[in-house]
């Protein structure tokens, strides 16, 4: 079997899958992606899915942006239906706080060509007819944020890039990372077999730490478990995503029919993915105020994925400045999938030494070190 790259990716998710992709359409074909389960065995399978551009900084915005002009021509760059549909996202205010807020993040979107706008209670109700107008005071709406199907994304990625030449191994388990004088030499599996790359990827999602400290290096990463619910399938109600910063609440009814929901919740690190009935009954109490009908509807499914968070709930993105040739897409604290194709092109770009479209620089791990925190005001936590 094969055993030198010129590059090997820990985790074939969709970060991962992205990078792999993007980097043999840049000439680097000879690339390994490991993973230590089934494809999209991690976050990507268990995510919401969501694409939104409705962001506060224009770093987020843009990245978003650039995601959002992909994912729409993805189906026929890769050859297979992604179920990418644009139905907005309508997104909530409750305080004259948060109002002033969106004007900002407003003007910056329309700034960057973002056709996003607020709506009256009014629209808001046409936009999403159960709506119930007393639980907000004010909303924006962006009309070509969407939705993806997590499962066909990643595997229609991890196709592309094998026609291409990239090759994908899974339940295989890397249990150490070679580091000789500073220099990334491969990687060690739980077999006992070296694989020889002068560039190892960690794209490991919620195993992020755990695989950089195989290089000898502590970052600062941890996955907490946030849940999901899906109902049984309804003939369409509404197009759009709902959103909620200040709950942390959304819900959308995918192409199936079904309405895919989750909220945030405090959690303390774990990897930790059993579903909850506390999360049932939060989640209900606070989604009744805003959708009243739900209340009729049935679930079927329940899940629980990991957000593997950054202490500024911004991704790290590049090379370590203390390792040669170990670079890092993680801490995506659940907004991985919908800057996926953007990241991972920017990802390719730099590891294959061509000048990014973006520059990443303000998500360099030293940003830590140097107390430079990206402070986003439109999270859901």
């Amino acid at each position: 079997m094969k055993n030198n790259y010129d590059v090997l990716i820990i985790g074939a998710g969709i970060v991962g899958s992205t990078i792999a992709y993007e980097l043999a359409k840049l000439g680097l074909a000879n690339t390994l992606v490991i993973d230590k389960s089934y494809f999209a065995s991690g976050s990507t399978g268990r995510c919401g899915a969501g694409v939104r551009q409705q962001w506060g900084l224009k770093f987020n915005a843009l990245l978003a942006k650039r995601s959002v002009e992909i994912f729409s021509n993805l189906t026929d760059e890769l050859g297979m239906d992604i179920e990418f549909r644009q139905g907005g996202y309508l997104v909530l205010a409750h305080t004259e706080k948060q109002v002033e807020q969106f004007k900002k993040n407003i003007e910056l979107q329309n700034s960057l060509g973002i056709p996003s706008r607020f709506v009256s209670k009014e629209e808001s109700k046409e936009i999403c007819p159960p709506l119930n107008t007393d639980s907000f005071i004010a909303a924006t709406f962006c009309p070509t944020d969407g939705h993806a199907n997590p499962f066909l994304t990643n595997y229609a990625y991890i196709r592309a890039a094998q026609r291409h030449g990239v090759e994908f191994r899974k339940y295989t388990e890397v249990i150490d990372i070679n580091v000789e004088n500073g220099f990334v030499d491969g990687v060690t599996l739980a077999n006992g077999d070296r694989i020889y790359a002068p560039i190892v990827v960690n794209a490991a999602g919620p195993w992020s730490k755990e695989v950089a400290k195989m290089a000898g290096i502590d970052i600062p990463t941890h996955s907490e478990r946030h849940q999901i619910l899906a109902t049984e399938p309804l003939e369409r109600i509404f197009d759009t995503m709902v959103i909620s910063f200040q709950i942390g609440i959304y819900v959308q009814q995918v192409p199936h029919g079904n309405f895919v929901l989750g909220i945030g919740e405090k959690e303390k690190p774990s990897h930790e993915t059993r579903a909850t009935w506390q999360f049932l009954e939060f989640v209900t109490h606070e989604l009744l105020n805003v959708l009243p009908i739900m209340k009729n509807i049935r679930l079927v499914r329940q899940w629980a994925g990991s957000y593997n968070k950054t202490p500024d709930s911004a991704p790290i993105l590049g090379e370590h400045p203390d390792v040669n040739g170990f670079y890092q897409a993680v801490g995506f604290s659940g907004h991985g999938f919908m800057i996926s194709p953007m990241t991972g092109r920017l990802m390719a770009q730099i590891i294959a030494g061509v000048e990014p479209e973006i520059d990443i620089s303000p998500l360099s791990i030293e940003r830590f070190e140097k107390g430079k925190f990206i402070i986003e005001p439109s999270v859901v936590g």
